[in-house]
């Protein structure tokens, strides 16, 4: 899942497709039969999310055609979090 550098990332327990999922954003996760597996799985991809990576460029093309190139220091990561409403 992606996640904002200077900001927050947030997974949501959410009931989806039969089953349970997490959510960031508008983007679910696979579905998993039991609410414990998908917060674990949350949690898990929470903790995986503020790993520190490799200082690199990064080249993108937006959303009008445009390249941009970024820096992306491997150690900007951002907050997450796990949000239990069930």
């Amino acid at each position: 899942m992606s996640g904002n550098s200077s900001g927050s990332v947030v997974y949501r327990i959410v009931e989806h497709d039969g089953g349970w999922a997490y959510k960031v954003g508008s983007v679910f996760s696979e579905t998993f039969r039991s609410h414990a597996s998908a917060k674990a799985a949350a949690e898990r991809a929470a903790r995986e999310q503020r790993i520190s990576g490799e200082t690199t460029d990064i080249e993108f093309e937006d959303a009008s055609g445009r390249w941009h190139l970024e820096h992306s220091d491997g150690s900007d990561r951002p907050e997450t979090r796990v949000v239990d409403e069930n």
